[in-house]
């Protein structure tokens, strides 16, 4: 075909000109102390040469498959080279054999030719000859190839970058060699459009090849982005599975008629229906990344896009946009590709608590969710925990043992990293296994700690404004109670005048009667309210004694079952120890919330108990419950109500109230299912056995 001798005479001359231009660089800049610089300059000649007999000759003269075998023995020669180059006198000496064996494989191929020049009219001897030819051809690219991966692999950091650019441009030759043959070997023939490319394959060895005997050339890498890499292995991955595609379809040739456009089209459709299921897909996409980066760069992780990424998902504010607690999860997950993840708070009371979650709502985390020896472990040594370890048994500080169950069960956990700030635990991610699966390495772990570090910075810092504010909010609450306090203390006064006044002056004894009873009452009630407001914020525990918790329960059960359905499931006689008053206050406050939060028709339940150490009252509902972020942003903060035209103070001053007796309140909510309270006190048995005191008048139960 004409086109084809056009294309072939136009790329054979590119190659002969890039090869004698890439022998000349070489002389004139090439390092003069490289042992394989004549052999390289030698074999771009001779490639040169061949190049220019393929242009002007026919490719099955002999003068063409002469100059070719000649070309590929300074080849095979420079491959030699290069291991004394590389300074490993031992090597050349184990070598020397194997690239003797080369050089014979490739001398046979003059035999071939002899026994093609001398029987010109038979087909089958230059068949066979075409077949022989190509196999020799093969083992020597394959033998080329594993001679020059060990070349590459053995090197020393240091001669890697000397060897590089020619290792590369001599397996980019040999593996075009080795492709070439094998199509022809498969074909029987030589292919035109085929023979004509190989011209311009030599020119595009010959570029790198040169450019690796620059000193320069060292200090040389190519670096692709890790974007660029996964795009080009995309379209890669993409590109074969069509071209397999398109050759099983042709492979269907072998049915006739309507059959074989039958199933053509068929295959189409379903090829078509499988790259629209498998090729988008997370997990190919996440295997391709992997195998990319594993393969291709040195780190596992690009920093500089790692650090924008993360500052990016921080940095994002407004109202559309998710809480911090949400972003730092998603930040974290980002850099490992897990789907999703959840965030454990430190609580006021050093115990974690869940503080969030992103993209695992179905998460089902226990009220105590890390036992507080595991808690130390993270705060002490930073342990980053690989929950695939765990299960297997592999322990690092002790941690097995602590490990919850609930972490352990759940098959999508995958590592808990622990926030700190300055030595101090802030709290814990837990990260959900990646679609693709791999093991934490010494990268991740360096990586996560110091992310985790930065992360925990943020939660600080914001705990820290939320504190000032709050601060703010109570400086201003307390300026304007003080002025509450002294009208109230001003009506007071006025109304014991009244009190006293009428004492002595009413006439008629009936009023007189009801007068005082009413005043004497207001009276009563307002200095009580002072009484309490200024023992708020002191902390103080005095006027503690026994009281029982149980029958103050049950009073408040049948005060509030006048007007909503309140079940009292269990009762003890509880001797506690503390306030009676401040109990009852925080009690009521508990219950009508729980009222509040149910529905007409479903039961508030109570059960007072001994746990042995405390008296515990708790408060059920099935109402419509609290999320995470409230229980730990909202609910005992002062000023945020959930409820319209609260204030906001009721749950914290409940809170401070049973504190102030030695108490804790806990609280379990979940959203649609409903709230527990959980109030407990000391039992006054138990503070005497703590103490060593004896009851007296003053703990004496009435």
């Amino acid at each position: 075909m004409e086109w084809a001798g056009s294309l072939s005479y136009i790329f054979y001359s590119i190659g002969a000109v890039a090869s004698g231009l890439a022998a000349l660089w070489i002389v004139r800049n090439g390092a003069k102390d490289r042992l394989d610089l004549w052999a390289g300059v030698v074999a771009l000649a001779l490639t040169a040469n061949w190049c220019v007999a393929a242009a002007s000759f026919h490719s099955n003269q002999p003068i063409v498959g002469m100059t070719e075998i000649a070309s590929n023995l300074a080849w095979i020669f420079v491959l030699f080279r290069l291991f004394a180059n590389d300074g490993r006198d031992e090597s050349v000496r184990l070598v020397r054999p194997a690239a003797l064996a080369l050089g014979f494989v490739e001398l046979l191929q003059f035999a071939l030719l002899a026994i093609v020049q001398g029987n010109p009219g038979s087909s089958e001897i230059a068949a066979l000859a075409l077949q022989t030819s190509a196999i020799f051809r093969m083992l020597v690219a394959i033998c080329a190839l594993v001679l020059l991966h060990n070349l590459y692999v053995g090197a020393a950091p240091s001669s890697r970058r000397i060897l590089r650019w020619g290792a590369a441009a001599m397996a980019g030759m040999w593996a075009f060699t080795l492709n070439f043959y094998t199509i022809a070997y498969l074909a029987g023939s030589y292919a035109d459009a085929l023979v004509a490319s190989r011209g311009l394959a030599a020119a595009i060895v010959a570029i790198p090849f040169a450019i690796g005997f620059n000193r320069a050339a060292a200090g040389l890498t190519f670096s692709p982005s890790r974007a660029v890499t996964f795009r080009f292995l995309s379209l890669l991955v993409i590109g074969g599975y069509l071209a397999g595609m398109l050759t099983l379809a042709n492979w269907l040739d072998i049915f006739t008629g309507n059959a074989a456009r039958l199933t053509q089209v068929g295959l189409v459709i379903a090829a078509g229906a499988l790259a629209l299921i498998w090729l988008p897909s997370d997990h190919l996409r996440g295997w391709l990344r992997v195998t990319a980066i594993k393969h291709l760069f040195k780190h596992r992780y690009d920093y500089r896009n790692e650090w924008i990424r993360f500052t990016h998902t921080i940095g994002r504010s407004g109202l559309d946009e998710a809480s911090l607690q949400e972003r730092v999860v998603k930040a974290m997950a980002d850099i490992t590709d897990s789907p999703s993840g959840a965030l454990l708070l430190a609580g006021e009371e050093g115990r974690l608590v869940f503080g969030g979650h992103w993209r695992w709502p179905q998460l089902a985390v226990p009220a105590n969710p890390v036992p507080c020896e595991l808690v130390t472990i993270f705060e002490r040594e930073g342990l980053i925990l690989a929950f695939d370890e765990a299960r297997a048994g592999i322990e690092h500080q002790g941690e097995l043992q602590h490990v919850p169950e609930w972490l352990l069960d759940e098959p999508r956990a995958w590592a808990a990293v622990p926030l700190l700030h300055y030595d101090r635990l802030v709290g814990i991610i837990v990260l959900a296994r990646p679609l693709v699966e791999r093991r934490l390495d010494w990268e991740d772990f360096d990586l996560l700690g110091i992310v985790g570090q930065q992360l925990a910075s943020y939660l600080s810092e914001q705990a820290g404004q939320e504190a000032l504010s709050e601060a703010a909010r109570f400086d201003e609450f307390n300026r304007r109670m003080a002025f509450v306090m002294h009208d109230i203390k001003n009506l007071s006064s006025q109304m014991s005048l009244l009190l006293r006044n009428a004492e002595k002056h009413a006439d008629k004894p009936e009023f007189r009667k009801d007068m005082l009873v009413t005043l004497r009452n207001s009276a009563d009630k307002l200095n009580t309210m002072l009484a309490r407001l200024g023992r708020y914020g002191t902390g103080a525990q005095e006027d503690l004694r026994a009281f029982d918790m149980a029958s103050i329960v049950r009073g408040s059960v049948d005060r509030f079952a006048r007007s909503h359905t309140v079940t009292l499931v269990r009762s003890e006689p509880l001797v506690v120890n503390g306030q009676p008053d401040a109990f009852e206050q925080a009690l009521v406050h508990i219950v009508q919330n729980a009222i509040d939060a149910s529905s007409e028709g479903n039961a508030v339940m109570l059960e007072a108990y001994s746990d042995g150490v405390c008296g515990v009252v708790q408060v059920l509902d099935s109402g419509k419950g609290m999320g995470p972020a409230f229980l730990r942003n909202g609910l005992f903060k002062p000023f945020v109500s959930s409820k319209e035209g609260g204030f906001g103070i009721g749950a914290y001053e409940a809170r401070e109230l049973v504190r102030s007796m030695g108490g804790r309140l806990d609280v379990e909510s979940r959203e649609g299912l409903g709230t527990r309270f959980t109030i407990s006190l000391p039992l006054e048995a138990a503070r005497r056995i703590i103490t060593g005191s004896r009851p007296d008048a003053k703990t004496e139960l009435a």
